[in-house]
């Protein structure tokens, strides 16, 4: 079911593949056992195809990886957060309609 667009990253990996990375990063906060990280999941797949090449996507598992989501304050999952240029641009916290998630990538992407 996950696309072959959205990596994977840990609390080891998040630094080189976020924080460096040259385009936004969308990332989702998730853990196997959270029923809404699973309901945004397709649209999350979705986004990762339409942004192919502008917007990078990734998700950490929470319960696999304690330092980031703390470091990020995040207390609640699914918790998404876009950086660009090292900077938390965007943050959605709860599963939210595509358009909401769309809006948000559109306005970290132009500025």
């Amino acid at each position: 079911m996950a696309s072959d667009k959205i990596v994977h990253v840990t609390d080891g990996s998040f630094e080189n593949e976020v924080l460096k990375s040259t385009t936004p990063v969308l990332i989702d906060f998730w853990a196997p056992w959270c029923g809404p990280c699973r309901a945004i999941a397709p649209i999350l797949d979705d986004l990762a195809g339409e942004y192919s090449g502008r917007l990078k996507i990734v998700k950490i598992n929470v319960d696999d990886n304690p330092q980031t989501p703390a470091r990020y304050g995040v207390r609640g999952i699914p918790n998404l957060l876009i950086i660009k240029d090292g900077q938390v641009k965007e943050q959605i916290i709860g599963a939210v309609p595509k358009g909401t998630l769309v809006r948000a990538v559109d306005g970290a992407i132009a500025a």
